[in-house]
């Protein structure tokens, strides 16, 4: 590590936008034709072909992705659903959207993510009607395992695969052989648009009816209605909702796409940089690295326990006050009221992992437009911090 303490700003996120992205948007801007259409078409074939998935529906986020594919099980209302604790709150939100009652799952004390033992002590008592799972951070997790251990088929399990675009697990990219499979294109993401997100899928019947109900469940979107030798008649068979893309993402997307695998080499480079630099430092645990499979390396959280003489919350400070952004992943969504007033008091006391967990992490810029320079910068501000216990920069 060579950086010294200065004035230098290593940001926690940057959205990098290609050249030929731009000159795509002006060529959209150019044809009069801004919503979805044949461009989002495209775009979906090119996703889809990337992870090696037989469908991609293109859609307004990854949590409509989520609310789109509970919905699509037609579940009997209040049916319960598992779902991390240690996850976004917009996760947990497309269930209670779809009618349906989120019941929380317990952190992983190694991985953040859930194993088969929680999930199957609660899908006994619970009996769920569906899961969603999480790679959290990038962590590919073992989705027939966690199926098999709730007693669920696949088809009843939803992965919010936000963070794990670029993820690999059973040989095969996570979202390649899913039923649905959630993604993310926010501009922190692995692939960034700006907003936005995708459903793959194995599922033909599935792939048709998320394209309904992404737009109000009509059965002829925008494009079939107006475009080149389209017909105006459409018909409504069942409840959908305004989540559709539209030409202008597909268009940053598709030229976007061609970079992702470099970028991902990228990340993986600079998330082992971390650890060589921060393994030494006591107190700072590395996130975890699957035994099988490959992370995506969405995000780099640490845990900052004794005898790293700061907190969570004071190391942030002070690498704030260093130039250094950083972020928590996540706040568990039974700490928050909204979520608390909806579950009640005993089923947010049953999870004491995610309680323990979430004081201690501390998620490090990481993303492709960092340098090697940037993340010696910030391994030294918390080894310099660990020594002077935080005090003022020199």
């Amino acid at each position: 590590m060579t950086a010294g303490v200065g004035t230098r700003t290593v940001p926690y996120a940057r959205c990098h936008i290609v050249p030929e992205a731009h000159e795509a948007v002006a060529r959209v801007l150019a044809s009069g034709w801004l919503t979805t259409g044949p461009q989002t078409l495209a775009f979906e074939d090119e996703f889809a072909g990337w992870l090696g998935a037989p469908e991609a529906v293109a859609v307004s986020s990854c949590t409509a992705a989520i609310e789109l594919a509970l919905r699509a099980l037609r579940l009997p209302p209040g049916a319960p659903v598992l779902t991390p604790a240690l996850t976004f709150c917009g996760a947990v939100h497309a269930i209670v959207h779809s009618g349906l009652r989120p019941v929380l799952l317990d952190a992983d004390e190694q991985t953040l993510t859930v194993d088969a033992a929680t999930v199957a002590a609660v899908a006994d008592r619970v009996r769920p009607a569906a899961m969603v799972v999480q790679h959290m951070a990038g962590y590919p997790v073992p989705v027939p395992a966690l199926a098999e251990a709730a007693g669920l088929p696949a088809g009843r399990v939803v992965e919010d695969a936000a963070h794990g675009l670029g993820a690999a697990a059973g040989g095969r990219l996570v979202g390649a052989a899913s039923t649905a499979a959630c993604f993310s294109f926010y501009a922190t993401k692995n692939l960034p648009i700006g907003e936005g997100g995708a459903i793959t899928t194995t599922d033909p019947d599935l792939a048709g009816t998320l394209r309904e109900t992404r737009q109000h469940g009509m059965s002829r979107d925008a494009w079939r209605r107006y475009g080149p030798g389209a017909q105006w008649r459409y018909d409504v068979r069942t409840d959908g909702l305004k989540a559709n893309f539209t030409d202008l993402q597909a268009a940053i997307g598709r030229a976007q796409l061609p970079h992702l695998a470099s970028w991902q080499r990228r990340r993986a480079e600079l998330a082992a940089r971390y650890d060589q630099e921060l393994s030494a430092v006591p107190g700072i645990t590395p996130p975890p690295r699957p035994s099988e499979g490959r992370h995506a390396w969405h995000l780099y959280p640490i845990r900052i326990t004794a005898p790293y003489p700061l907190h969570r919350d004071a190391l942030a400070e002070a690498l704030r006050g260093r130039g250094v952004g950083t972020s928590v992943h996540f706040i568990p969504v039974h700490h928050l009221t909204y979520f608390r007033t909806l579950l009640g008091a005993e089923a947010c006391g049953r999870l004491p992992v995610a309680d323990r967990v979430f004081p201690q992490l501390l998620s490090l810029p990481l993303h492709p437009g960092i340098s090697e320079d940037d993340v010696d910068y910030v391994c030294d501000q918390i080894t310099s911090l660990a020594r002077t216990g935080g005090d003022p920069c020199p």
